[in-house]
C-alpha cells in the first residue's frame, strides 16, 4: 500500500484514521480530504486506498465512492462510518465498497480490518459481518436467481443502483408499466419485498458491475 486518500470532515478523527492506516502500512502516504469537493480535486491522482465517510458537509460519500469506482476501478475504497442502518450499508456494498467499518469500533479492531485487506479480504466491522450473514441466513439460497432472464437481471442491477422505476424505463428503453412488471417478477422469484433485499441480492450476484445492455 503506497498512497492513500482520508476523506473525513472532522479533523481529530481524521487524524486517527491516518494514524490506523500508517500502522497498518508504515511508509504509506497519506492524502486528507476534509471535504466531498476537496477529495474530488485529487482525483486525477493515483490511490491505493480510500477511507471514505458518508456523511459530509457537502454532499454523500457514496456519490464519491461511485466516482472513483469510474475511475479507478482498482482502488479499494472502505466506507468508514458512524451510520450502521441496512439501508446505507447496502447502498454502499451496491456502490462497489470494498469494506464497511464503523468509528465506534476500537483503533485495534479497525487496524485488523485494514491489514487484511491486502490480502483480498473485505474489511468489515465485526457486527457488519454479522448483519450480512444473519441477513443470508434469513433469507437462505435463492435457487431462483437462475432463473432471471436477462432483462430482469439488468432490472435488478439498475434498481439496486438506485433508480426510479421511470428512470430504469428511460435506461432500458421500456414503458414504465413494462419496468414495474419486471420488478413484480423479481421480487416474487427472489422472495423479497423491497429495494434493500434487491440491492443486497444483486451484490452477491455481481450485478451491480454489469452495464445495461445497449439497445
Amino acid at each position: 500500500m503506497r498512497r492513500a486518500l482520508i476523506v473525513e470532515d472532522i479533523s481529530e478523527t481524521r487524524g486517527w484514521l491516518s494514524g490506523l492506516v500508517v500502522q497498518a502500512w508504515p511508509g504509506v502516504e497519506v492524502v486528507e480530504a476534509p471535504t466531498l469537493a476537496h477529495a474530488r480535486h485529487t482525483l486525477g491522482q493515483t490511490f491505493d486506498l480510500g477511507l471514505i465517510d458518508l456523511n459530509l458537509p457537502d454532499g454523500s460519500g457514496l456519490d464519491l465512492l461511485r466516482e472513483i469506482k469510474r475511475s479507478q476501478p482498482g482502488m479499494l475504497c472502505v466506507v468508514t462510518t458512524v451510520m450502521a442502518e441496512d439501508s446505507t450499508v447496502v447502498s454502499a456494498l451496491s456502490a462497489g465498497a470494498d469494506g464497511y467499518l464503523l468509528k465506534e469500533n476500537t483503533a485495534g479492531v479497525l487496524s485488523r480490518q485494514l491489514k487484511q485487506i491486502s490480502h483480498g479480504m473485505p474489511a468489515l466491522s465485526p457486527s457488519i459481518a454479522r448483519r450480512i450473514m444473519d441477513h443470508f441466513r434469513l433469507t437462505g439460497p435463492v435457487a431462483e436467481e437462475a432463473r432471471l432472464t436477462d432483462r430482469e437481471r439488468e432490472v435488478l442491477a439498475l434498481i439496486a443502483r438506485g433508480l426510479r422505476n421511470g428512470e430504469v424505463a428511460s435506461e432500458l428503453g421500456l414503458a414504465e408499466t413494462t419496468v414495474a412488471g419486471y420488478i413484480k417478477a423479481v421480487y416474487r422469484k427472489l422472495g423479497i419485498s423491497s429495494r434493500a433485499e434487491a440491492a443486497w441480492h444483486a451484490t452477491r450476484m455481481g450485478l451491480h458491475t454489469i452495464p445495461p445492455r445497449k439497445m
